[in-house]
């Protein structure tokens, strides 16, 4: 068949199928048609077609009105929402989060919402809505009848105006409208709301429906929910309001935005009273108390956020940013988001601590700032005159330092101005610096009178960290000046060199590879070469000196941060061993150069205090942790930080075998024996070392000072046996410190303040040395055992106990074993030109890899590190 008259020939198919289809329905339907026709009223309605006029009228009405619905109904109930759904209906709620006492010290919200179970309700709250928002809520079905016809007189009345008309909405309407539908004004929502309102009324009891309505309800200033909105407008429980009180949260889902404001009082007072007169009338109250909450004023409190403590702002940042990563943001990131997922999460944040440390860190930034004047605003905007407040609030900048407030220059003529707070208020401002000018948003301090003066941020920033070593539980961040001001976390998130504090895993190191404390080490010039693009490479100690100061122990080189002998040793333990030691605590992971013997490489805060905990824990290292456990908003806990499981120990019947113990959590990252030698080398920094300046403190402490190339970070890390911390300074673009930043003298004293401010938090006791470490007599200058002589408190005493592992402890010899070892140990020293080894210890001679040659500083510059 031809291409073109194949098209006919399926339209004739088509054709005549059809009417093959028609003709078999019309034979079908006979029957039925003819017993109609023989009908009575057939007939009379036929007849009546025919002849009358208003009776085809009538009925093209009738089924114009069963089309339009029949149209209506499959509009409105086209994809409506199941009221089934309310039976696991999870309203989004904030998270909440807890210290380490289990206080609540912090809330990730954007809305006020607080959850109530029915009988949480006070009666007379119940009431006084029940009188001003659905009379018959008990005995309706849904929908109000009797209401919903006066809606339906006042819409058409309304009808072509601006005013919108009475909703005539049960509760029951109100609960589909609030979670199953949207607030769009039209009739089609309204049918939609009848239609669901009589569904959930045959899902849900009355107590669920109003459980549901109170929890979820809408009343103003971000608040969802009774109780949300008794702490927004009145600063209570809903077990402390008064009864008017109760009156004026039930007149707010009318206009919570309007009755909530202070021009609008009078008009809020009166429609209190008339809730007031509705539970009158529905026999809620008697009159005689009626009377009484109307003569009370509305009571209601500033509006403000949620005061929690500022100096945790770094903290919570920083578990925010970790449960974000985990569970997502918003609802729609799944059922446990921060925003909607009513977490409920355990921090180690210790309140006590953490403000400790904020106030620390703040003193000691501002000690290093001073005599620097204004370092520049915190932000600056173009001035809208009327709209200055919204521009300042939208900023969030806030700060928390004695009574220093953030504000808006106006203005300024001459030396003064003009400043505006976030509250709105307005003051003279004084003390302007000549680079300040209008819009720029600003630190300020009381001046005396009205007056406010000009008060500096200081420009240098750093973080500090606090960590339990028993449980790598990390009990304080604070990440820099104030939270208020920025959110950048130096303490977790700033890659800085640590200098050298670093040494003491340097030191560590070659204590694995046969050193001891008392090893002698010499202190002179040492240089490798680095290629012939770089030539030789000549170390320094700090203040540039590279000739060095002879043979000197382990314990002294390490008290008085020498670079030349921690490069030495490195040198001979091997730089490949000391960069695995390195990255086995945790603190970076870098390459074999001895650079970063001296702190070259980059880390930061929190990974040195976690390194430090390994020390004072007898190298036993834990992972450290903000969370403690996260629970969902039903109490099911869906994380944890530790997770052992012990499968025996809710047995409900003991079984006659021994206890269940759990194994330790912790990691053994360095030899427990090494990690106590070197803590009792650091006590000796704090004692008589570039640390002294914690001497006064009496406790037993160990710890290190640190001071990069520049100098542009200074630090220090160390503690007790319960608490370690670790401290920097520095700008966040990098650059000089000046010449007399020592970690000594500005990173030193924020630890200090820490521990002078929680005294009665550190661990008085002595650092307790494993079974295998043993205590021996030395002299402290040449590192020989004597056997003479009582070791004192007096830090420059002439005999000190040393901690010797057992199998190189210094054994008692004769003076001519002594001399023989001594000139073997000469001519040794003489042919390496680097150590000498006396006490009768014998270092482990390193593998051809760990020879200078084998290890160059090539890439990094050597840290300078402060004396």
């Amino acid at each position: 068949m031809p291409d073109s008259q194949e098209p006919e020939s399926i339209r004739l198919r088509i054709r005549r199928e059809a009417g093959g289809l028609l003709g078999r329905l019309r034979e079908a339907t006979a029957p039925l048609l003819a017993g109609l026709r023989d009908h009575r009223a057939w007939h009379w309605a036929s007849e009546r077609w025919a002849t009358s006029r208003w009776f085809r009228f009538g009925g093209y009405a009738l089924a114009g009105f069963v089309a339009l619905n029949l149209l209506l109904w499959i509009a409105v109930t086209r994809n409506l929402p199941s009221a089934d759904s309310l039976l696991t209906y999870q309203p989004p709620l904030p998270t909440m989060v807890r210290g380490v006492n289990g206080e609540i010290v912090y809330s990730y919200a954007r809305e006020r919402r607080v959850q109530l179970r029915f009988v949480d309700f006070p009666k007379p709250l119940i009431n006084a809505y029940l009188s001003a928002e659905d009379k018959t809520f008990w005995s309706h079905g849904g929908v109000d009848y009797t209401g919903l016809a006066g809606a339906v007189i006042d819409f058409a009345t309304k009808v072509g105006s601006d005013e919108r008309a009475k909703g005539g909405s049960t509760i029951t309407q109100q609960v589909a409208k609030n979670i199953l539908l949207t607030n769009e004004y039209s009739v089609v929502r309204k049918l939609k709301e009848m239609i669901l309102a009589r569904r959930i009324e045959s899902v849900l009891t009355k107590q669920q429906i109003l459980e549901l309505y109170l929890n979820e309800i809408p009343l103003g200033r971000q608040s969802f929910g009774v109780q949300a909105a008794a702490r927004a407008y009145f600063n209570k429980d809903v077990g402390e309001l008064q009864l008017h009180e109760d009156a004026f949260l039930a007149i707010l889902p009318k206009a919570p935005e309007k009755y909530g404001r202070a021009n609008f009082a009078p008009q809020a007072i009166e429609r209190r009273n008339w809730v007031l007169d509705q539970m009158v009338k529905n026999g809620a109250i008697d009159a005689a108390t009626a009377d009484q909450a109307k003569a009370q004023p509305l009571g209601i409190v500033a509006r403000r956020a949620e005061t929690y403590d500022p100096s945790t702002g770094y903290f919570v940042e920083e578990v925010r940013r970790r449960l974000i990563a985990e569970y997502g943001e918003k609802a729609e990131d799944g059922p446990n988001s921060i925003y909607a997922g009513g977490l409920w999460v355990r921090t180690s944040l210790d309140p006590q601590l953490q403000k400790a440390a904020q106030d620390a860190l703040q003193a000691g930034l501002m000690r290093y700032h001073a005599g620097r004047g204004w370092a520049g605003p915190i932000a600056h905007v173009d001035i809208d005159p009327d709209a200055w407040q919204g521009q300042l609030v939208t900023l969030n900048k806030s700060i928390s330092y004695k009574d220093w407030r953030v504000g808006l220059v106006l203005s300024r003529a001459g030396g003064q101005g003009t400043i505006g707070f976030a509250d709105g208020t307005t003051a003279p401002l004084i003390g302007l610096p000549d680079a300040m000018k209008s819009g720029d948003v600003i630190a300020a301090g009381p001046a005396g009178g009205k007056a406010w003066s000009v008060r500096a941020i200081p420009s240098v920033s750093g973080g500090m960290a606090v960590q339990d070593p028993r449980s790598g539980r990390v009990l304080a961040l604070q990440g820099g000046f104030d939270a208020g001001l920025d959110s950048f976390n130096r303490a977790t998130q700033a890659m800085r060199q640590p200098g050298s504090t670093i040494k003491p895993f340097v030191y560590g190191t070659g204590l694995d590879y046969g050193m001891t404390p008392a090893s002698e080490v010499l202190d002179g010039k040492f240089c490798v070469y680095q290629g012939a693009r770089f030539g030789q490479k000549c170390f320094v100690n700090f203040g540039g000196n590279s000739a060095g100061s002879g043979n000197h122990t382990l314990r002294w080189g390490l008290e008085q941060s020498r670079n030349l002998m921690t490069v030495r040793i490195a040198s001979e333990a091997g730089m490949d061993h000391v960069v695995k030691q390195i990255e086995r605590v945790g603190i970076g992971k870098y390459p074999p150069y001895l650079a970063f013997a001296l702190g070259a490489g980059d880390t930061t805060v929190l990974q040195m205090s976690n390194a430090y905990s390994a020390l004072a824990n007898n190298g036993i290292q834990y992972a450290a942790s903000t969370i403690d456990f996260v629970q969902d908003r039903n109490g099911k806990v869906i994380w944890r930080a530790d997770t052992r499981r012990c499968n025996t120990c809710n047995m409900a019947n003991w079984d006659g075998k021994p206890m269940p113990r759990l194994a330790s959590r912790g990691k053994q990252t360095i030899d427990p024996r090494t990690a106590y030698q070197v803590v009792h080398m650091l006590e000796g920094v704090i004692t008589r070392g570039t640390a002294v300046v914690l001497k006064d403190l009496n406790l037993p402490l160990f710890g290190k000072t640190g001071t990069t190339t520049g100098p542009t970070n200074v630090w220090f890390a160390g503690g007790s046996q319960n608490i370690v911390s670790a401290v920097y300074i520095g700008y966040d673009q990098p650059r000089s410190l000046g010449g007399y930043a020592q970690g000594g003298t500005f990173a030193a004293p924020i630890f200090k303040q820490l521990v002078q401010s929680t005294r009665n938090r550190w661990d008085t006791r002595p650092f307790v040395a494993p079974s295998d470490v043993h205590m021996v007599k030395i002299d402290r200058i040449s590192g020989r055992r004597v056997f003479d002589g009582t070791p004192s408190d007096d830090p420059k005493s002439s005999v000190i106990w040393e901690a010797f592992k057992a199998d190189a402890e210094a054994k008692r010899s004769t003076g001519l074993e002594d001399l023989a070892k001594q000139r073997d140990a000469l001519i040794a020293a003489m042919r390496r030109g680097s150590r000498v080894q006396t006490g009768g210890t014998a270092a482990a001679k390193p593998d051809a890899s760990a020879a200078p040659d084998a290890a160059p500083s090539i890439a990094p510059e050597a840290a300078v590190v402060t004396q």
